[in-house]
């Protein structure tokens, strides 16, 4: 098919490469020009595995270019996917009254129809498709919702290899029509009506926040009466009514995201609709507290923060990525700073520092070199680079340093045996006492 994929940043580059992989005749629009030309050179807009490959790959097939050039790029289109990245301010709220697209899918005259996978708010479709029965047209605007599902660090392969597809559709014409399109991904296909769709994507972040934030509760009083949390996630990942793949795992916060904005739309949709929602509008409270976790450690062992240096491994959003935006770790070494804490990172893939981290934070090629005068080494990702850190690496380095691994990376450096002042969330403290 004949598919115009509009926005190329990490949704929009692994649609439209994906697709041209597949065997459709794509293009790829963005209104930002010096990014249309790096794409059509074929380099990625962001470091995401396997995807500028795949990107070159569609180039050389002749399935795949990039166009800045609205009016060009959706000639002769089948299908306009949209996947803009929404803008979201720092409450997480999605802003799509100044988002150019909206504006240019509403001056677009087409019958090719209109499938939408950023993420919206539930209600949006419908809004959009009030406005434009507002505009002169020829044709009536055609609209579904399929919600993106791409992981950060493994997006090609979920976008290629999908458990299933959700999407919303108005009517059977417009799911005959996308069912030719979407089978060249994957036969499972969950149909539903539009404002199902949305809602589907809000309750399942919505789930896994609650769930994280639950585990983590649960780790909290772990921590208190001398539990040991992973022996009791194993206890409730055993429970045939929960499962093994269940989101569990005690360890850091969510981090700023589609997590933590599918939560804010959840709540906000409830208090306008004057629904109470206790357990929802809690999700966030939990969490913001239990970012907090490293900063209550810190303070118990150093005082003054301000004549530590501290070592962080791991700065991206998630890990084997170079996002920094949302990023739960970028949030503490900020906290970090406002204490005069000083701070020296390892990311391998992040190579460009915050530009107001400037003489505070220093960035070191390797994980262990960063633990030069380092009193303290907080584990911020989940790295095979990290995993490989044995006790004595440490000791050598750091004859004596604490740890704080709140996802347990280097689980193998827990007990005496190891020699190292080691915590992580939900794993029992010396003082721990039951109630």
């Amino acid at each position: 098919m004949k598919v115009c994929v509009l926005g190329l940043w990490h949704l929009g580059s692994v649609t439209a490469a994906g697709l041209a992989a597949l065997g459709h005749q794509v293009v790829g629009f963005d209104f930002d020009a010096p990014r249309v030309a790096q794409l059509n050179a074929g380099f990625a807009p962001v470091f995401e595995p396997g995807l500028e490959e795949l990107i070159r790959l569609g180039l050389a097939s002749g399935r795949l270019r990039f166009s800045a050039a609205l009016a060009e790029a959706i000639r002769d289109r089948d299908v306009l996917w949209v996947a803009y990245d929404t803008p979201v301010d720092a409450h997480g709220n999605a802003d799509l009254d100044v988002s150019p697209i909206v504006r240019a899918i509403l001056d677009i005259d087409t019958d090719a129809i209109v499938l939408i996978s950023s993420q919206w708010p539930v209600g949006s479709i419908r809004r959009l498709e009030q406005a434009a029965a507002l505009v002169s047209r020829a044709r009536p605007l055609r609209v579904a919702y399929s919600p993106e599902n791409l992981r950060l660090g493994s997006a090609v392969a979920d976008f290629l290899n999908p458990s299933r597809i959700v999407v919303g559709v108005r009517s059977a014409r417009d799911m005959e029509l996308l069912s030719t399109l979407l089978s060249s991904i994957t036969a499972s296909i969950d149909w539903m009506s539009v404002e199902s769709a949305e809602m589907t994507k809000h309750a399942i972040n919505g789930f896994l926040a609650t769930s994280v934030a639950f585990a983590n509760e649960i780790a909290t009083i772990c921590e208190a009466v001398g539990a040991d949390a992973k022996e009791v996630e194993r206890g409730l990942k055993g429970d045939s009514r929960i499962g093994p793949r269940a989101y569990l795992a005690p360890g850091g916060p969510f981090a700023g995201g589609t997590l933590a904005r599918d939560i804010v739309f959840l709540d906000r949709t409830a208090s306008d609709c004057g629904v109470i929602t206790p357990l929802i509008s809690s999700v966030l409270a939990s969490n913001e507290r239990h970012k907090s976790w490293v900063k209550h450690k810190l303070c118990a062992l150093f005082d003054p923060l301000s004549r530590l240096t501290v070592a962080v491994w791991g700065l991206a959003y998630k890990s084997g990525t170079d996002t920094l935006r949302g990023s739960a770790a970028v949030e503490l070494c900020d906290w970090l700073i406002s204490q005069g804490v000083s701070i020296n990172v390892h990311d391998a893939r992040v190579k460009t520092l915050p530009a107001h981290w400037r003489g505070a934070v220093e960035r070191f090629e390797q994980p262990l070199a960063a633990l030069h005068g380092a009193q303290a080494l907080i584990v911020a990702a989940d790295s095979p680079l990290y995993r490989a850190v044995s006790a004595d690496h440490l000791r050598r380095l750091a004859t004596r340093i604490v740890v704080l691994d709140a996802d347990r990376v280097l689980d193998a450096l827990q007990g005496d045996e190891a020699g190292l002042d080691y915590f992580a969330v939900g794993m029992p403290t010396p003082e721990a006492h039951a109630p």
